[in-house]
């Protein structure tokens, strides 16, 4: 009984624990006098690598003010912020277990990722796409009828490729790359005919090849998905802060600025442009800010 009543006493004193610090990521970084930001290597121009460990881009410029932010409300005259580069694969288990206290990497806002972590307000609304060679004569989802068709590890893409209507029947070949460069590459090389992604990823990476001319993005639209700034659930004074911060920047038109910047003027160092200016959803988003999951973009 006694070994019980202490296994009991100690799972306890655990919860207890997940709990507070699952609570108090404002304490955390007000005690510490850091923060560590996710940040991806390879997502287009949302999170990419320069090297020696620095990092830039869409969402790396959104959260660098978010913590601007909550480093002036904390009162810190200096705020350490480290960088812990994530995958598709460990972004979420990294935001869950306290490695990373905001991932400024690509991830889409839905109903199952919900369960497990918290969002900020949606940043841009996304379509999932196809891109292929230019010469590949693929234009459509029906042929990709037995090619090999590349994706990232950890990413839904390929699902929401099976369940489109118009897949029925289409029988291809799946190949993974580690990241979203690994999979471009696979695309690159001839390994794979096509590279199913969130089309903003596809377009950053064209535009960052040798020869963009040489790529497309075709076929229907796989999905449309909210992409957001993504961080421990359950932290209701954290999410008010980001959530604070990311409003701010949408009502006096930074993150429109932003957006231009990275999506539609040309992005050094190949001044190349993507060339996707904000959709309609998307400006809808920034007009009516909300975390809503992508559940409630596709009803009908």
């Amino acid at each position: 009984m006694k070994k019980a009543m202490l296994t009991v006493a100690v799972l306890s004193a655990f919860a207890t624990l997940g709990t507070a610090h699952a609570d108090d990521t404002l304490k955390k970084i007000k005690d510490s006098g850091s923060v560590t930001m996710g940040v991806r290597e390879s997502s287009g121009v949302l999170s990419f690598t320069l090297g020696d460990g620095k990092y830039t881009g869409f969402h790396y410029e959104v959260c660098q003010k978010i913590l601007a932010d909550i480093q002036k409300q904390l009162g810190l005259a200096k705020l350490d912020i480290k960088y812990q580069p994530v995958t598709s694969q460990n972004r979420i288990p990294l935001v869950q277990n306290g490695t990373v206290d905001l991932e400024c990497g690509s991830t889409t806002n839905n109903a199952t990722r919900q369960k497990d972590v918290a969002f900020a307000p949606t940043l841009y609304v996304e379509e999932v796409r196809i891109a292929t060679k230019a010469n590949s004569g693929i234009s459509s989802i029906a042929q990709l009828k037995d090619r090999a068709v590349a994706t990232t590890t950890g990413t839904t893409s390929v699902q929401l490729l099976r369940k489109h209507e118009r897949a029925n029947g289409v029988d291809f070949k799946e190949v993974f790359g580690k990241d979203h460069s690994d999979s471009f590459l696979l695309l690159e090389s001839g390994r794979a005919d096509a590279f199913v992604m969130d089309g903003q990823i596809l377009a950053g990476l064209i535009a960052k090849s040798k020869n963009p001319a040489d790529y497309k993005i075709v076929g229907e639209v796989l999905s449309v998905e909210p992409i957001g700034i993504m961080f421990r659930k359950d932290d209701p004074a954290f999410k008010k802060a980001v959530d604070d911060s990311v409003k701010a920047q949408l009502k006096s038109g930074d993150i429109a600025h932003l957006y231009d910047k990275w999506f539609v003027q040309p992005v050094p160092p190949a001044n190349t442009k993507v060339g996707l200016p904000p959709t309609e959803a998307t400006r809808a988003a920034w007009a009516n800010p909300s975390d809503k999951p992508l559940e409630e973009y596709v009803k009908k």
